[in-house]
């Protein structure tokens, strides 16, 4: 439509949710932008679909006071686009982009339609090298790698969103070239208020982009929020070769969004409801990250969904899992006892850490220390249900000795503040210590030199 003046269409049939029905229109495609003009003002709005002359667009800021008459609707020729660029770092703006600090509409030297693309596989590069958040048993068990996807699997009721702020504010790439953006989706106020004091250092410092979509804001923008966040990693990744963390929460409340559009435009529905294109709609936005083969940058995604029930067959988990490389799981009983963060490690998992920890990375006894922790942890439950059935009279002193192990680990490993960030080598010297809890013929998994340089006969308690 360059060079000519945009139709304007008035023929609106029907207001139904978040939809808006218009007819007579011309020329229109799906994904297109669109604006609808009311006497108050103007909406935005995206083509969901087309049918001969009739055009479905979804309303972003919702449709409510929107009649079906004295409205106009025009669309502008190219799906939805955001300026992109640096002026985006140190921001907080809603889930479509507005600014909520107070400052000036964000501009850029170009547009980028917020759809995007997932990565070619063919410019595809192998995700390395860690990025360190500062959590002991994050760092140590289950080592986030850049260019991967790591989801955090919660339920309600559990730190999840504080454990999202905390790696947001704390992750680095070891002093290169860093950024997060962090999409909050479907949060309260309080919770929104909370992120934003919490990440403001790292938002001054100007390493931040924040995209806050409360609970009160229009359901259809928790469909654009993470889009957008992507648009705005992958410039600052690609074209200005940072490492970008995008720190995302709550999917669940974005597939929430996905299945109440589902439902208002008519489609059939699939499990629990949901539409039978959610893996595609998943995929869609967790394979926007990785490393492009020949440039400096990389995107890592760190997904937080919560699972309905705690159940992890949930159309939104389980799709998740399939998609991406491992999961950090939540659980209750560690949080009913007081543990932060309550990362459950037998359950938890980063199938890159390989890639990403070791020998030229981390540090050399790094992925054996880890092994060896995952295999005395998984004897220490074996213990601890033998104990359930038997009594503690009928433990052997190795037995105890594996007991202890479980404790000291939670207690000095796992358990931090909610603002206390440690160094790596902090995080393994701890690790050492639980570890060397057990007799050292227990510790089958770690070389001789290891156990010879690191390991500690009689252990002293790490630095509190």
């Amino acid at each position: 439509m360059s060079g000519q003046v945009p139709i304007e269409y008035t023929d609106i049939r029907h207001v139904e949710g978040p939809l808006l029905v218009v007819a007579g229109v011309d020329g229109v495609g799906w994904d297109e932008d669109a604006e609808i003009l009311l006497d108050d003002g103007v909406r935005h709005g995206v083509v969901l679909e087309r049918d001969g002359d009739v055009a479905v667009v979804q309303v972003l800021e919702g449709t409510a006071g929107i009649a079906t008459t004295g409205t106009a609707v025009r669309f502008s020729g190219h799906p939805m686009r955001i300026s992109v660029g640096e002026a985006w770092l140190g921001r907080v703006c809603s889930g479509r982009g507005t600014p909520l600090d107070g400052g000036p509409p964000i501009f850029g030297d170009e547009l980028a339609d917020v759809n995007g693309a997932p990565m070619n596989p063919t410019i595809r590069e192998s995700p390395s090298d860690a990025i360190l958040t500062g959590i002991s048993i994050l760092d140590s068990l289950t080592t986030l790698v850049r260019g991967q996807k790591l989801p955090i699997f919660s339920v309600g009721g559990l730190p999840h969103l504080e454990l999202a702020t905390q790696i947001a504010a704390q992750a680095h790439a070891g002093g290169e070239p860093f950024a997060v953006v962090f999409a909050g989706m479907g949060i309260t106020h309080a919770d929104a208020a909370a992120v934003r004091d919490t990440l403001e250092g790292r938002a001054a410092s100007g390493e931040l982009t924040m995209l806050l979509n409360t609970a009160d804001d229009p359901v259809i923008e928790r469909i654009v929020t993470p889009r957008v966040a992507l648009t705005v990693a992958e410039h600052l990744a690609f074209s200005t070769h940072r490492h970008v963390l995008v720190v995302m929460s709550d999917m669940t409340a974005y597939c929430e969004a996905v299945r109440q559009v589902s439902a208002a435009r008519g489609e059939m529905p699939g499990r629990r409801g949901y539409p039978g294109y959610l893996y595609s709609d998943l995929a869609s936005i967790y394979e926007r990250c990785g490393r492009v083969r020949g440039r400096a940058g990389s995107i890592t995604e760190v997904p937080v969904l919560t699972m309905p029930g705690g159940d992890i067959t949930h159309p939104v988990p389980d799709l998740t899992g399939y998609i991406t490389e491992g999961q950090l799981v939540l659980s209750q009983d560690l949080h009913a006892v007081g543990v932060y963060p309550p990362i459950e490690p037998l359950g938890s998992l980063s199938r890159l850490m390989r890639r990403g920890a070791g020998p030229g990375r981390t540090r050399d006894d790094h992925l054996e220390l880890a092994a060896q922790l995952v295999a005395l942890l998984a004897r220490a439950r074996d213990v601890r249900e033998l104990t359930e059935l038997l009594g503690e009279a009928a433990l052997s002193e190795t037995d105890r000795a594996y007991l202890r192990f479980a404790d000291e680990f939670n207690r000095h490993l796992v358990h931090q503040g909610v603002h206390e960030s440690r160094t790596l080598d902090d995080t393994l010297t701890r690790a050492w210590a639980v570890a060397s809890v057990l007799p050292r013929r227990e510790l089958t998994m770690l070389s001789a030199d290891a156990l010879d340089t690191y390991y500690q006969p009689e252990p002293t308690e790490p630095p509190s």
